[in-house]
């Protein structure tokens, strides 16, 4: 593939109205991570020089949380859309963040919203790999459906080329009407900006849809390229709590797969539910009504459950945990805990210990640290 540098552009501005919060829509939790990180999780893979994300509506929200949270290994930068004039208009500002070095070198472009926290890092990689091989000027993830009503279609002339991008309601008569469009792409950037100034305001908003620089691209006469995702999941959107919701449920199934093809038993994945952020070692098993939130480590042997509740918590070695709430709790090797105990921020149980049944330990200092029998 050609050498050539790779950025990427993060639209992350909406106000996301139809979640009905105050809280910026890329800030809603996925397994407890903002969605936006999950994002920025598959680009961290990508070795992209720079990534530009576009902020707007409580904008000094979303920029606190990336720089505490992102993953280190990124190198990121933040433009304001100071209207939210549509997505074209968001990444033509957003490209404005790109430094002199890699405008000049007319590398390549990576564009997703901030509200696809499903897209893996080996798709996004492929979606380049592909972009590069066929020496495109533009190329769209999409995805094939067996009910496409309510997607933007994509429309293909001679050759099978990509001639523009549709609302459902206008592609009438065209061929592939089955292909529609996600909102993840790669462009050429010497192309960007001339196109992006050609796009005409769409609606009675007068917003610039970036759907429309296909269309632009085609008429000018550069190469316009496709990629067909074999997981249509993958560029699902999430614009609502229902949203949410099925996002949610799909990251948790993600999450549960991987620990046990690396070792931890489950006795039923649909009812145990761990966030992104736990770690798990070999050999730990994990009965049905689990939840871990939060930073908890759970090491080699213990076993935790049923119906346990644990957040921010360390469980040491070989320890068994049983119908037992802790929060910021460590509770040593080989310990024995509950049924029915509550461990409060700070508890500490010492290896080996017992802390019996109906049992609450409400910080440090407490000593409820019998030893087995």
């Amino acid at each position: 593939m050609p050498d050539r540098p790779l950025s990427a552009v993060v639209l992350a501005a909406g106000e996301g109205t139809r979640m009905r919060s105050s809280r910026p829509k890329p800030l809603h939790r996925l397994c407890g991570r903002p969605m936006i990180l999950h994002v920025l999780d598959a680009l961290a893979e990508l070795s992209a020089q720079k990534v530009v994300v576009v902020v707007g509506h409580r904008g000094e929200w979303v920029t606190k949380t990336l720089v505490d949270h992102a993953p280190a290994s990124l190198s990121i930068a933040f433009v304001e859309q100071p209207e939210q004039l549509g997505t074209g208009d968001a990444l033509a500002v957003g490209i404005t963040g790109l430094p002199e070095s890699l405008v000049d070198a007319d590398g390549d472009v990576v564009v997703l919203p901030g509200d696809t926290p499903l897209v893996r890092a080996p798709t996004l990689a492929s979606l380049v790999r592909h972009h590069r091989e066929t020496g495109a000027a533009a190329t769209l993830l999409t995805a094939v459906l067996s009910d496409p009503t309510g997607h933007d279609r994509v429309v293909r002339g001679r050759d099978d080329a990509v001639v523009a991008v549709m609302e459902g309601a206008e592609v009438t008569g065209h061929s592939d009407v089955d292909e529609v469009a996600t909102t993840i792409h790669c462009f050429r950037h010497g192309v960007l900006a001339p196109a992006l100034r050609r796009l005409q305001p769409v609606g009675i908003g007068g917003e610039h849809s970036l759907s429309g620089i296909y269309a632009v691209l085609h008429d000018a006469g550069y190469p316009v390229e496709s990629l067909v995702t074999a997981d249509p999941m993958e560029a699902a959107r999430v614009n609502d709590r229902a949203q949410l919701a099925v996002a949610e449920a799909e990251l948790r199934d993600r999450i549960n797969e991987r620990w046990m093809r690396r070792g931890v038993t489950m006795w039923d994945p649909e009812r145990t539910y761990v966030d992104a952020s736990v770690h798990l070692e070999p050999d730990v098993v994990l009965l049905p009504g689990v939840v871990l939130q939060g930073d908890c480590r759970i090491a080699a042997g213990a076993e935790v459950g049923p119906d346990c509740h644990l957040v921010d918590s360390v469980v040491g070695e070989g320890a068994a945990v049983t119908k037992t709430t802790a929060v910021r709790a460590d509770i040593g090797h080989h310990a024995r805990v509950g049924p029915f105990v509550s461990l409060g921020p700070g508890a500490e149980v010492r290896p080996g210990a017992l802390v019996e049944a109906f049992t609450r330990v409400d910080g440090p200092g407490v000593d409820m640290h019998d030893p087995v029998a």
